[in-house]
């Protein structure tokens, strides 16, 4: 009985080497076209794990966490100092989605950082700021900007206490003048206090002191007056 003969099957040169380049687990160092540089574990083709990647042209480089081809977890982003030829840490946290998210530290410079929670690449939730000029903001942020409860420490030790909105002074707050010894409580809008009193506070420790002070306020009914000027300017936003 004569032998039927099966034709050889060929797998195509093209799929052979899609297989072959196919990059998965740890691999040495792989070298992009334009000098780009990653080191670390592969996924289906993608960086996936622990990596190191380096931006040539940038001088930026990130050693942490990836998922799926995108920075994802724990790591730290730094740059080559130009200077020093070392390496200058700008970002050390959580990552998600490529992008800051969660808890981390960004460097703006040496006498610049911040320190707290982040959404999207920007500052959002809770965190610590500090600023070149030595203010130093602590409480609520929504991207980027003040936004909640916060306090906001002024480098001659006055500081604010309250209530933000995109960034101003927004709704209830304190405004302690440490150096004068004097202490306003009342209603910010936009940035700018509308109404509240002042009283003395701490006169004894100041630095600055008031040569006489405040005399105590003759209102019969301080607060239905403050109350008053609330609704006042409740129905002027309104209005507007």
């Amino acid at each position: 009985m004569p032998l039927k003969k099966i034709p050889k099957t060929t797998v195509p040169l093209v799929k052979v080497w899609e297989q072959k380049a196919q990059k998965c687990g740890l691999l040495h160092s792989v070298y992009a076209v334009n000098g780009d540089k990653y080191t670390g574990e592969w996924l289906d083709n993608k960086k996936h794990g622990k990596g190191t990647q380096v931006w040539k042209k940038s001088g930026v480089i990130y050693d942490g966490d990836w998922k799926h081809g995108k920075r994802d977890g724990y790591g730290t982003l730094s740059q080559l100092d130009s200077a020093t030829n070392d390496y200058i840490r700008l970002y050390c946290g959580e990552w998600k989605n490529d992008k800051k998210d969660g808890f981390g530290t960004h460097f703006y410079s040496q006498t610049s950082w911040y320190e707290g929670e982040w959404r999207g690449g920007k500052r959002s939730g809770w965190g610590r700021m500090y600023y070149s000029n030595r203010d130093v903001y602590e409480g609520e942020w929504l991207e980027d900007k003040h936004h909640g409860q916060g306090m906001l420490r002024f480098a001659d030790d006055n500081r604010y206490e309250g209530c933000w909105k995109q960034g101003k002074k927004h709704g209830p707050g304190k405004f302690f003048y440490l150096n004068k010894g004097q202490l306003y409580e009342g209603f910010w809008k936009d940035g700018v206090a509308k109404y509240g009193t002042v009283s003395d506070f701490g006169r004894k420790e100041a630095s600055t002191p008031t040569t006489y002070p405040l005399p105590q306020i003759c209102l019969l009914d301080m607060n239905s007056v403050l109350m008053d000027a609330s609704s006042l300017m409740e129905d002027d936003s309104e209005g507007s």
